[in-house]
């Protein structure tokens, strides 16, 4: 290599290390997450596989 080749490497060597170090960092923050809904649902089923057990067995409950 000429000694013109071997800086235009040397410099193209700096440069790309220098992009790379100079790559921006994204950070991203979640905050959790509150789901009343799945509860709520769960509990309805509950209540009404309770209800339906009760009126089986009391059929003259109402």
């Amino acid at each position: 290599m000429t000694s013109t080749r071997m800086r235009l490497a040397l410099i193209g060597l700096i440069a790309a290390t220098g992009a790379a170090a100079c790559t921006p960092t994204v950070r991203l923050q979640v905050d959790p997450i509150q789901i009343y809904a799945k509860l709520d649902a769960d509990v309805r089923v509950r209540l009404d596989k309770e209800l339906q057990d009760l009126l089986a067995e009391n059929p003259n409950l109402f």
